[in-house]
Formats: C-alpha cells, sequence, structure tokens
C-alpha cells in the first residue's frame, strides 16, 4: 500500500475534515497532537490498483473537542454520559483515549455524521475497538451505522438502521457478538452464535461483507466466523424445500439391528425369579369353601437366569435413514442487493449498560480488508500488551489496597468490641461499688431504726416535759 505523505493526505481529505491522526497511524508525527478525524477520503492502492474508500475516526482529541463532532441524543433526558479517557489502564496515556460510558444502570445514543457512501458493489468492512475495563455483566458494546436521514438529536433504539454489529453481553455464558442486518425493512440476526471476548482488555472487531454475498468476522484480527449471507442469515426464503408429495415407502426399512430370528430360548433357561416351595404343605385346617384355593409360598428361584433376550445382529435389510426429497423453492428468487446500503452517513452507540466504564476507539469505515487490518495492527496493535501487562499491575495493586483495607476494617472492629468490653467492665465495677454502698447504707437503717425504737419511750418523756 502506498505510503501518503501528510501532505498528500491533507490534500485527499474531506473539506473540513482533519487527517493528522490517519498521518499518524502511518507513522507519521502529526503536526497537532490530538485530533479527532472524520476523514472522507480517497486512498490510492497500489497493490490493488484501484481507489478504496476510508472514514476513520481515531479519538486523539483533547479535553472536550470531540463534543464538536459527536451529537449527543435528546430524544430521552436521562441519558447517560460519556467521557473521553484512556481508563484505568492503557498503552499510551493520550493515544488511547476513547468515548467511555460513566454513569451506571443507563441508555446511552451519542452519534456522528460523514459524507454519506454505498457500498454497492464494494466491500464494507466495520471496525473499532472496545475495552470492558469495569468487568462489564450486562451491556451492549456494539456501534450502529445509520441512514443519512436521521435526526442525531432523536437518536433512540427504535431508530431505523442498516447494521448493528459489536459485542453483548449479559450474564455468565450470555456473550456473543451480534450482527444484526437490516433487508427489506426487517433486521435479520446471525444465525450462528459468535462469542465475543469477555476480558477487560481492549479488543478488536472487525465485520467485512463482500459484494459476492459472503462475510467474514474478525476478533483481534482473528477470523471467528465466515460464511454466506444467505446462509447465515433468514433474509430470503430457503433455495431447496421438501417435495411435499413425498411420502417414506411403508416397507422402507430403518433399522440398524434386529434381534436374531435363528436364535431360540434354550430348553433349560430359568426365567422365573420365584417359585414355589416344594416344601410347603398345606395345613390341615385349610378350607377351601372358606379360605380361597391354597397357594404355597414363594421362594427365591437359585436357577434364575434373568429374562431371555435373542441376540442382536446387523439388519441384513438396513436401507438407512430415510432421507425427504427436496425440490427448489418456487418461491424463492435471488436477491442481488442483500446488504447493499446506499446512503450510510453516521455511526452511532446505541447502548444500555448496567455497570458503565466500557472505552471505544479507533472507529473504521472501509472497502480495503488489508488496510482495516494494517490499521487494526497499528492501534490495538501496539497496544495490547502494554495494556495487558499494566492491567495486571493495576489489579495487583487494588488487591493490595483491598486487603489493606480489609485489616484496617478488621482491626476497627476488633478495637471498637475491646472499648465496649471495657465500658461493661468499668460499668460492672461501679455497680458493684454502688451495690456494696447500698448494702452499708442500708445497715446504718437498720442501725438507726433499732436505736429509735429503743428510745421511743424516752423521746415521748421528753416531749411530755416540753
Amino acid at each position: 500500500m502506498k505510503k501518503l505523505s501528510l501532505r498528500e493526505a491533507k490534500d485527499t481529505a474531506e473539506a473540513g475534515g482533519r487527517d493528522e491522526s490517519l498521518a499518524q497511524s502511518f507513522g507519521y508525527k502529526p503536526d497537532i497532537l490530538g485530533v479527532l478525524v472524520s476523514l472522507s477520503c480517497i486512498l490510492l492502492s497500489l497493490r490493488k490498483q484501484k481507489l478504496f474508500l476510508c472514514v476513520a475516526f481515531f479519538l486523539l482529541y483533547p479535553v472536550d473537542g470531540w463534543k464538536k463532532r459527536w451529537v449527543e441524543s435528546k430524544h430521552r433526558p436521562d441519558y447517560g454520559k460519556f467521557q473521553l479517557t484512556a481508563g484505568k489502564f492503557y498503552g499510551d496515556k493520550e493515544k488511547d483515549k476513547g468515548l467511555q460510558t460513566s454513569e451506571d444502570a443507563k441508555f446511552y445514543a451519542l452519534s456522528t455524521r460523514f459524507k454519506p457512501f454505498s457500498n454497492e458493489n464494494e466491500t464494507l468492512v466495520v471496525q473499532f475497538s472496545v475495552k470492558h475495563e469495569q468487568g462489564i455483566d450486562c451491556g451492549g458494546g456494539y456501534v450502529k451505522l445509520f441512514p443519512d436521514t436521521l435526526n442525531q438529536e432523536d437518536m433512540h433504539s427504535e431508530s431505523e438502521y442498516y447494521i448493528m454489529f459489536g459485542p453483548d453481553i449479559c450474564g455468565f455464558g450470555n456473550n456473543k457478538v451480534q450482527v444484526i442486518l437490516r433487508h427489506q425493512g426487517k433486521y435479520h440476526e446471525n444465525n450462528k452464535t459468535i462469542k465475543c471476548r469477555i476480558s477487560k482488555d481492549t479488543h478488536l472487531y472487525t465485520l467485512i461483507i463482500r459484494p459476492n454475498a459472503t462475510y467474514e468476522v474478525k476478533i483481534d484480527n482473528q477470523q471467528v466466523a465466515a460464511g454466506g449471507l444467505e446462509d447465515d442469515w433468514d433474509f430470503l426464503p430457503p433455495r431447496k424445500i421438501k417435495d411435499p408429495y413425498a411420502r417414506k415407502p411403508r416397507k422402507w426399512d430403518e433399522r440398524l439391528q434386529i434381534e436374531d430370528p435363528e436364535d431360540k430360548k434354550p430348553e433349560d433357561w430359568e426365567d422365573f425369579e420365584y417359585i414355589p416351595d416344594p416344601d410347603a404343605e398345606k395345613p390341615d385346617d385349610w378350607n377351601e369353601a372358606m379360605d380361597g384355593e391354597w397357594e404355597g409360598r414363594l421362594i427365591p428361584n437359585l436357577n434364575y437366569k434373568g429374562q431371555w433376550k435373542p441376540r442382536i445382529i446387523d439388519n441384513p435389510n438396513y436401507q438407512g435413514e430415510w432421507i425427504h426429497p427436496e425440490i427448489d423453492n418456487p418461491k424463492y428468487k435471488p436477491d442481488p442487493t442483500i446488504c447493499h446500503y446506499y446512503n450510510i452517513g453516521v455511526l452511532g452507540l446505541d447502548l444500555w449498560q448496567v455497570k458503565s466504564g466500557s472505552i471505544f476507539d479507533n472507529f473504521l469505515l472501509t472497502t480495503d480488508e488489508e488496510f482495516a487490518e494494517e490499521v487494526g495492527n497499528k492501534t490495538w496493535g501496539i497496544r495490547k500488551d502494554v495494556e495487558k501487562q499494566w492491567r495486571e499491575v493495576y489489579e495487583e495493586m487494588e488487591k493490595r489496597k483491598q486487603e489493606e483495607e480489609a485489616k484496617k476494617k478488621k482491626a476497627k472492629e476488633e478495637e471498637r468490641e475491646d472499648d465496649i468490653w471495657g465500658i461493661e467492665e468499668e460499668g460492672s465495677e461501679k455497680d458493684s461499688a454502688e451495690e456494696a454502698g447500698t448494702d452499708r447504707q442500708m445497715k446504718e437503717d437498720d442501725a438507726a431504726r433499732a436505736f429509735l425504737g429503743g428510745n421511743e419511750e424516752v423521746g415521748v418523756d421528753q416531749k411530755d416535759e416540753l
């Protein structure tokens, strides 16, 4: 692929767009670091000798500049807010900045517009990266492509879109890559289950739709699914249907094995588990008229061999499983316009997340598969190893921090318990002292009463004298 100079990239950029970060992805240092790229440009591929489309969004804009190109929907007042950040761990603090969901249990609706284009007779590549550093438990991590007619300020979950692509996670085991495509006014979900990545690291998601009606899904630049659009989506009626007039022949033998008709049960085969006791005797006073017919007790048969069954042999008349004949479906008509979208003009994040913290970055729309892979290697590919190492260090630090906090909490609880027991002991000593004082007072009162009682007459006499 031809390496463009910074000047050539600028010359090919759409009017009003800034392309320094695209040049940076090709190894050039931009004049102004931190530019939001919204680039609709034509790049020349010398390898294929054809032109290809490139619409890229590299989120390197500092502070709040990204808000000039991204529009928050006002369809409902309580949409969650995005913020520009590289997160808690990253490869490069500035280059790895992306759009992060910041509020738990919220819907999100954010979009950006570019010059409309069509993928008719062209390969369409949709690519972006997402990092669920919060350890997402339930929420979306996908993007949507909308027609140019979308009112961005009124974008919501019911807004008409062309493509929905990316990871969708809700609960353990329920994690998949959504690939929902619109055709003839209906949305069709991929019949295959494509598992997504659920780690906290950044992952690169790529969808390729080719003009020959085939597709490919990549995660981290590795293929995870591929096939035909008609085969893996129910866009059209099936090509073949079962012949409604065909019936399985009555004598069709589908039995793989049968009982051997020549096998006979041996004459001495004992297949009774219990037999009458030969030593049992009818009581002398048994009255059949009154007691009924006498039957001796049963005992286990010592010669019992179990229920006899003939041996199993291969069925000589086996014809195999009958397959219902198929015929061409008269309702099937090939449609060469499957996944042809004529005015793709908006890329949006229409999400619901229980736990926020997902970071979206490096959005790319192009018609060149190799270019998309190269961009992925120069963005996600460069950061992934450093980011993983940083995450491991960060998690270890968080683990130690939690352990320290747990120790401090436990120490405070133990200290609190000691304080409680100390108060109770002091109270007990005080109560004992009070009890002792009360007993002493009671004794003194008793002595006083006794003294007064013994001198009662004297007191009266003295009173009389007065």
